[in-house]
């Protein structure tokens, strides 16, 4: 419990943040078109080399979802973060990317656009609420769920890349 008050705490505290992004979400493509392209075709290929990148490198400092999970700490990071920040990309993608922007916001004290937010926040519910249907299809059998479900997926992956 001490955990979540600590985060809702951090999210309270990003509201004073100062400095601003370079560059922001809406303006992101024409900024850097080369590697919006790269992030496109391999977005947890470029997920990972962001967050070894705000990490400096240093793998000893990692923690699964950059500590903003529930699963944080838990997922056995300190044996081998090289293998656990993969699996982090490829199976919670949506958060990863989150993750690493907000340990980027914390560090350097970034604050963020209430733009930026909705859309972050829309993509990790439209992901979560895809799952869920997902997992209630499947032991349900439904195909309906299934398919609502995937245009879950397809809408979260969508407001995405927007």
């Amino acid at each position: 419990m001490a955990k979540g008050k600590e985060q809702v705490h951090k999210m309270k505290h990003r509201k004073s943040y100062r400095n601003v992004w370079h560059t922001d979400l809406m303006n992101t493509m024409s900024a850097n078109t080369s590697y919006c392209c790269f992030a496109l075709f391999c977005g947890p290929c470029a997920s990972y080399t962001l967050r070894k990148r705000a990490l400096y490198g240093d793998m000893s400092r990692y923690t699964c979802c950059g500590g903003y999970m529930p699963c944080s700490g838990k997922c056995g990071e300190r044996k081998c973060p090289q293998f656990c920040l993969c699996t982090e990309v490829l199976l919670c993608f949506g958060n990863s990317v989150a993750s690493t922007r907000f340990m980027l916001q914390d560090e350097l004290n970034i604050q963020t656009t209430k733009c930026d937010n909705c859309i972050i926040g829309c993509m990790i519910c439209l992901q979560h609420v895809a799952c869920i249907f997902s997992i209630i299809a499947c032991i349900l059998g439904s195909d309906e769920l299934n398919e609502a479900s995937q245009i879950l997926n397809c809408l979260a992956d969508m407001v995405f890349c927007s």
